[in-house]
């Protein structure tokens, strides 16, 4: 736990949850000037209070902080949950059973029946999708102790890599599932029973896999299933087969595979070393297939990403199933680039005749682009895709596809989203093919004559009714096929320019996800978006004038404990829930927090979180059956001047006054930190029978920061009320309200006499003087146990050094989180309304 987190459990025990921070710092160990600064400030003004004390330490933290790279402006979250914070709100669970294994994959999701199927290694799951942690169905299926030494003494070992890693489960039939996992760079499949016990282990269709016939697998594998009462979940004995062609050797090359009709279709590399890799088609009655082998123009060190069937008419025999991927294009001459690409096969496919014999016969595949342009008209690229969700919309034909990328190379990192149409994309696969005359010649158009049926076409089809098999096709369109694989024109986006895009920051996008919310002013797509640092972003994204957008970070949490890449998301919209894992878990949590944005009607109008509304009483989650008189949100403009009018007028009247005291000649630090980066905030100091408020500026003895404002060598003239007002589309709201009342040096002597502490060396006289009212409060804060804690404490770091600091037995049993279990409890006030400041006491 770093010291501000520290610090912040003795200073107030309230929800964080309440009061997030907007932008998570991570803090280093305090020096020794900065422990030695705050002894010395504790010395000459110990009599200030303890949340004065809290911040200047906090600001003395940060003088010796390192801080992240600073975001930009527009890709700054709204709302900042920290792990500890998301777990607080309720809203988030990760699975508990702690089993030894690693690298979770989140494979299937049944929403028909509640089950989501995850793989990791040696183990499969099946988790309720209601409650991850609700009986969950286990089998753990590790190799055979002899196979794993094997692969041991075959030296791929290095990180772990000799287990089994599942990387495949596909439904099979309404009771069983198909399951593959790496089997220790030795592939094995098998089926799984997972219907309940009154449908007992029969299965709806025979247990036998179409196409070649492989060699035995591992037959020495050992399953240990873990059954909860209603359901079955467990390993089919005797039902292991090879899982080459459908399940990778090596744990860290990626995998994509779809079951349909009962032919298994996968991208997947094939032998032991890594470098064969293909598209197959296994299982079921029809021909086995793959793409040409060692042929660098259809694949080229592909990395698989995602394959989705699309169908591309009211025409069964039309059906293709598209593959999402990267590789290392040819057609950039001799220092081959990473490109992302969309390929494509006809489902009835049974190969060429003469050529292309148990080959894809209508394989394409086109360039995915996606690129910022620039003024001078040259393009920045993301060509790296990471990861694709495919939108579905009522045209089963056509959904939307979004894909996440990131820059290939070291000069800078960044990600974008980009989206796609299923019309443009058809149109480049209809258009130019790719063509090279020879070695030395430039890639361009092909201008020669195509021929007869156009290469890709599916058999049977719509153009070609009376052709029943490509095997039918004349040998010229299968040579085409072969010499011409790829498309001359490119996939833009939409608008030909990304929907997201981040650069200058520590991150990268890994994974996404997409819901669509219907909000009082209409429909918008919520975007997901999962990071290598373990965190969850929520975006959306709103059309503006002349194509120009505005993208919106409505909030960003940490799901794991541990900043660990995410490697795969699912979304339910059903449900309301979105499932993230990544090496060390699963997690699932809420789309919606709406309570986090603030307790008051303009900080949920100004959130503009499509899933949220002002109900009138506080900020929840939006229903169109809400009676439209007390529903308030406005997600395109959130204005709260027009949408929450009647609820501002007493904002700044429920403002809670909180009185701070501060020793003459010292230092202190007022607290005001706004809930959102796009808020703009100023001070304003009313001096005693005044009425003129007079703006603060960073100068002379004060200092404005993100936390509050600091004030050097404090005067009698600094005493006053200063009040902190943010600005946010014009709205202004009274965050903090307080009297700073400034003591001379003979007050908090005559205090420390009366408390038995030493006293205090002379310090400048002051004309005020406390009332006895004032005197006993005083009184009472320097009686606070804490306050000798932190004397103790710097007396052991005076008497040890910096050195001694962290061995001392008195800071290890009275260290800051000693703080928290001492400190006397105090009532808080609760107001109603707009947002208010907790009293700094």
């Amino acid at each position: 736990m770093n010291h501000l987190q520290q610090l912040n459990n003795v200073k107030d025990n309230s929800d964080l949850s309440q009061h997030p921070a907007p932008v998570k710092l991570k803090y280093e160990r305090t020096t020794a000037g900065t422990i030695s600064s705050i002894c010395a400030f504790f010395t000459i003004a110990g009599t200030m209070l303890w949340g004065s004390l809290w911040w200047l330490l906090a600001l003395l933290a940060l003088s010796s902080a390192a801080l992240p790279p600073s975001m930009e402006p527009m890709s700054a979250p709204r709302i900042f949950l920290s792990f500890k914070e998301l777990k607080s709100t309720g809203t988030a669970h990760h699975f508990s059973f702690l089993l030894n294994s690693t690298d979770y994959r989140i494979l299937r999701m049944d929403e028909d029946h509640d089950r989501m199927y995850v793989g990791s290694k040696d183990y499969i799951l099946s988790l309720d999708l209601h409650d991850i942690n609700k009986e969950p169905l286990i089998i753990h299926w590790p190799v055979a102790q002899q196979r794993r030494m094997e692969c041991v003494l075959s030296g791929k070992d290095t990180n772990g890599e000799c287990g089994n890693f599942i990387r495949l489960i596909e439904p099979w039939n309404r009771t069983h599932l198909y399951v593959c996992g790496t089997g220790a760079y030795n592939p094995i499949c098998t089926y799984v029973d997972r219907g309940r016990r009154s449908q007992g282990s029969q299965f709806l269709q025979p247990l036998q896999s179409g196409g070649r016939t492989s060699r035995a697998a591992d037959l020495g594998t050992t399953a240990e299933p873990m059954e909860a009462k209603e359901y079955i979940f467990r390993l089919e004995p005797g039902k292991v087969d090879s899982g080459k062609g459908k399940c990778p050797y090596d744990p860290k090359l990626n995998s994509v595979s779809a079951l349909i009709n009962g032919e298994l279709y996968a991208g997947v590399y094939i032998d032991f070393m890594g470098t064969d890799s293909a598209i197959f088609r296994t299982l079921g009655r029809k021909t086995a297939m793959r793409t040409d082998q060692y042929n660098s123009r259809w694949l080229n060190d592909p990395t698989f990403v995602h394959a989705h069937l699309i169908p591309d008419s009211g025409e069964k025999n039309d059906d293709k199933l598209y593959f999402f991927f990267r590789e290392k294009a040819t057609e950039t001459g001799q220092s081959p680039m990473t490109q992302s690409r969309i390929g494509r096969i006809c489902l009835n496919d049974d190969g060429g005749h003469c050529c292309l014999v148990n080959k894809w016969s209508t394989f394409l595949k086109a360039r995915l682009i996606c690129s910022v342009p620039g003024a001078d008209g040259i393009e920045t690229h993301f060509d790296e895709l990471r990861d694709v969700y495919i939108q579905p919309t009522q045209d089963t034909r056509n959904p939307v596809i979004y894909g996440v990328f990131s820059v290939s190379g070291a000069v800078f990192k960044g990600s974008a989203v980009c989206v796609y149409s299923m019309a443009d994309i058809r149109m480049v696969f209809n258009g130019p093919f790719a063509h090279k005359e020879g070695p030395n010649y430039q890639w361009v158009a092909y201008s020669g004559k195509i021929p007869y049926p156009r290469p890709g076409t599916c058999p049977g089809g719509t153009f070609t009714p009376n052709m029943k098999s490509t095997k039918d096709y004349p040998d010229e369109v299968i040579n085409f096929m072969r010499n011409h694989p790829t498309m001359h024109n490119m996939v833009y986006p939409v608008h030909k320019r990304p929907l997201v895009v981040r650069t200058n920051v520590d991150y990268e996008f890994t994974t996404i996800a997409v819901d669509q919310v219907t909000a009082a002013d209409g429909n918008y797509e919520v975007l997901f978006l999962g990071t290598d640092r373990g965190s969850v972003q929520k975006v959306i994204v709103l059309p503006r004038d002349d194509l120009l957008t505005e993208e919106l970070v409505l909030e960003e949490v940490e799901v794991f404990k541990v900043p660990t890449p995410i490697t795969t998301m699912k979304i339910s919209s059903k449900r309301q829930q979105l499932y993230v894992s990544s090496v060390q878990g699963v997690t699932h949590l809420a789309l919606h927090r709406c309570d986090v944005y603030g307790e008051a009607c303009a900080d949920c109008c100004l959130a503009r979180d499509p899933y949220c509304a002002w109900d009138g009483k506080s900020c929840s989650r939006y229903s169109a059956s809400q009676k439209r008189r007390s529903r308030r949100q406005d997600v395109k403009y959130g204005n709260p001047i027009r949408q929450c009018r009647g609820y501002n007028s007493n904002a700044n009247k429920n403002t809670l006054e909180s009185v701070q005291y501060g020793v003459e000649g010292s230092t202190t630090f007022l607290e005001c930190q706004a809930r959102s980066p796009h808020m703009s905030l100023k001070w304003h100091l009313q001096k005693e029978n005044s009425d003129r408020k007079r703006e603060i500026r960073s100068e002379g003895r004060t200092l404005k920061t993100e936390h509050g404002l600091l004030i050097r060598s404090l005067q009698a003239s600094d005493s006053g009320i200063y009040q902190c007002t943010s600005t946010e589309k014009n709205f202004k709201h009274t965050l903090v309200k307080l009297q700073l009342v400034v003591m001379s040096g003979r007050t908090v002597n005559n205090v420390l006499v009366e408390t038995g502490s030493p006293a205090l060396p002379p310090l400048q006289s002051s004309a005020w003087t406390p009332s006895a009212g004032q005197y006993k409060d005083l009184l009472t804060i320097l009686s606070q146990p804490e306050m000798g804690l932190i004397n103790q404490y710097c007396q052991d770091y005076w008497q040890l050094g910096d050195s001694g600091l962290s061995e001392s037995p008195v800071i290890k049993a009275k260290g800051l989180k000693e703080f928290k279990e001492q400190r006397k409890p105090r009532n808080r006030r609760h107001h109603d309304g707009e947002t208010t400041a907790a009293p700094l006491t």
